[in-house]
């Protein structure tokens, strides 16, 4: 791949069976499918993150035109999704992910991004 692992990010917000929402250093936050939370199947994306946790991600793709950042917490590299444990699973399409309904502190953003997060802000500034 590509794409680089980054460590000392935060969770913002865990969503029971979709994921974990992460600060990257842009003003877009990437998601953790809970198929990308870890190398073994979990349900429940509470079993693994909490919000708060600091955590080392990789960048699996970015969807430019929906502005969607999809990350991955897997050690075997996460290309796969949710493979064992039954067929692929309809997630909604373009159904928009329902946040928590618990009220949303969004984090100071530092000043500087460093290289990943700029690389990220030029890419999703581009159409």
């Amino acid at each position: 791949g590509a794409f680089q692992q980054h460590a000392g990010l935060q969770i913002l917000d865990v969503v029971d069976a979709v994921g974990a929402f992460v600060d990257i250093g842009v003003h877009q936050d990437g998601l953790v499918h809970v198929s990308q939370l870890a190398d073994r199947f979990i349900k429940d994306a509470h079993e693994v993150v909490k919000a708060g946790d600091v955590v080392k991600v990789r960048v699996v793709d970015v969807d430019i035109k929906r502005k969607r950042i999809a990350l991955s917490m897997r050690k075997d590299g996460g290309e796969g999704g949710a493979s064992k444990g039954g067929g692929p699973r309809d997630n909604g399409g373009d159904r928009p992910v329902p946040r928590s309904s618990a009220p949303q502190r969004q984090p100071e953003r530092p000043a500087q991004q460093g290289a990943f997060g700029a690389a990220l802000a030029d890419a999703l500034k581009r159409k």
